[in-house]
């Protein structure tokens, strides 16, 4: 396994120049009581052996909602949900859908939203909630704690070199704030001093849910090189991520 743990952090650096930004949870804590049964690990296969490359959340009994820059190239995925992937893990074969409209758009709207449609729906776990149209230009964000969730490289130390990071690919989580919000992106601190987590090398994809509800208003997407300041989040509610996830999901 520290072999293949090595592979997969490997692998998620790569994707991370390749795509512009890749994100683990950084200052959170384990999902040891397994809190977040709906969200899960992206898992490909390559020359053979089967890797977790990055995070996402059920979204429908059969519907994986991930980043298009996970999924780009892909066609046959699979999604675990076991908290601690590892060769052991049960794996749930998908079809890949990248956006097509992935990086047409610049860095105002990237597009990076996608979703794996399973080949058979996922029982004993209750699907979470996408947000209305516009919401995050409804409410107070200010006032408001997110929560991101997924699996990958892990900062634990505020020290800022590469050095500090390790994977051991475990679902995490954290508690963040609100940094900014534009069109397409929730802007969040992951910022330590200020009691903040966030995401790192392997949590692309995955959910931030607003405070404790399982509404997924935005899913990880980059933020800085160290993981250490911020978190930059797409949208979940905005017209362009709703005109694609509606093909897939019966919307608010």
């Amino acid at each position: 396994m520290a072999r293949k743990a090595m592979i997969v952090a490997a692998l998620a650096a790569a994707t991370l120049i390749a795509a512009g930004g890749t994100q683990a949870i950084t200052f959170g804590q384990l999902d040891t009581t397994n809190r977040f049964p709906q969200v899960g690990g992206l898992v490909a296969e390559f020359d053979g052996e089967k890797f977790l490359i990055c995070s996402g959340t059920l979204i429908e009994p059969d519907v994986f909602l991930t980043a298009s820059h996970c999924t780009v190239g892909l066609d046959e995925v699979w999604v675990t949900f076991d908290p601690s992937f590892d060769d052991y893990s049960p794996l749930l074969p998908g079809t890949a859908h990248t956006n097509p409209l992935f990086a047409s758009g610049g860095q105002s709207n990237t597009f990076d939203i996608a979703v794996v449609v399973l080949d058979d729906p996922v029982a004993g776990v209750t699907p979470a909630r996408l947000p209305s149209a516009n919401f995050l230009d409804s409410i107070r964000l200010k006032d408001q704690r997110f929560t991101p969730v997924g699996y990958g490289t892990v900062r634990e130390s505020k020290r800022k070199g590469p050095q500090t990071l390790f994977f051991d690919a475990q679902r995490r989580f954290a508690d963040q704030g609100f940094r900014s919000l534009t069109k397409s992106w929730l802007n969040l601190s992951m910022n330590p001093s200020t009691g903040s987590g966030g995401t790192c090398f392997g949590d692309s994809g995955g959910p931030h849910f607003l405070g404790n509800s399982n509404l997924v208003v935005s899913i990880t997407v980059t933020g800085d090189r160290f993981c250490r300041a911020t978190d930059i989040t797409y949208r979940t509610d905005t017209p362009s991520a709703r005109d694609f996830l509606d093909d897939f999901v019966d919307l608010p």
